[in-house]
């Protein structure tokens, strides 16, 4: 559980940090490198990084949204999911990016179980 915990953490602090000067996909390589330090199983791997970048992406969307009263959040809605739902459009942000972390800390799991093997 400790590890865990440990990962999710990790993993949000570090794609916060890498966010601010990298592009948005260099989540997935650090998603990778903290499940390959990380031992996890494959699951829990994958659970890690899905919560990890879900709860990170997921929160900092809200809080980009609340900030502007969900204007731009109620005209993306509309415009993508064609309906006018700011929520979904936050939920939908989060689970885009929830599945690159937890598919690259399944890959850095499974490198990392290959190489003891």
């Amino acid at each position: 559980m400790m590890k865990f915990v440990l990962s999710v953490v990790s993993m949000m602090t570090l794609s916060f940090a890498t966010g601010l000067y990298l592009p948005w996909w260099t989540i997935a390589p650090v998603c990778f490198i903290v499940a390959a330090v990380i031992s996890l199983r494959r699951g829990i791997a994958f659970l890690a990084g899905f919560l990890a970048i879900f709860l990170l992406w997921g929160g900092m969307s809200f809080l980009i949204s609340l900030m502007n009263e969900h204007i731009l959040a109620h005209n993306m809605s509309i415009l993508i999911l064609k309906k006018d739902s700011p929520i979904l459009l936050v939920l939908l942000t989060g689970a885009i990016g929830g599945f690159v972390g937890g598919f690259a800390s399944l890959s850095g799991s499974l490198v990392r179980k290959k190489q003891s093997a």
